[in-house]
């Protein structure tokens, strides 16, 4: 017999699941020096045009569980968006309203999208004086 708490529990993935199906692209910040999610932190989507200079795509901000999960949505006529991207995250706003001293006023992840991928999920794990990332699934 399958507990209700199971199914909560299956259920409460399925809005990821389903954004990721949407959307190309998606982020997560965890802040590992409180062990929880980074709510509410700006992140700027920008694209690396032709003439080497950079161009604002999207604006958001992480929800109570730390991500977004709705960059670079899919068009009937454009199934995959290639080139060269750069999440920029505003992580001084994020530790001033935590009311912790922080190194890094921002941080930039640059990463190039294929055509023959069709979602990329980009992690963050973040400290006031240091920061990791990686190619998530």
């Amino acid at each position: 017999m399958i507990s209700i708490k199971k199914i909560l529990l299956s259920l409460a993935s399925l809005p990821i699941i389903l954004s990721a199906a949407e959307y190309q692209l998606s982020t997560h910040i965890l802040d590992i020096s409180k062990g929880g999610n980074a709510k509410n932190v700006k992140v700027e989507l920008y694209k690396l045009e032709n003439n080497n200079q950079w161009t604002k795509i999207d604006e958001k901000y992480t929800g109570e569980n730390g991500r977004i999960t709705d960059f670079l949505p899919y068009t009937n006529t454009q199934n995959t968006v290639s080139g060269v991207y750069k999440l920029k995250f505003y992580t001084k706003d994020y530790f001033d309203k935590e009311n912790t001293k922080s190194f890094y006023p921002y941080i930039e992840v640059g990463f190039e999208a294929s055509k023959d991928q069709k979602h990329y999920h980009v992690p963050l794990t973040l400290s006031p004086f240091g920061y990791s990332t990686y190619r998530g699934s």
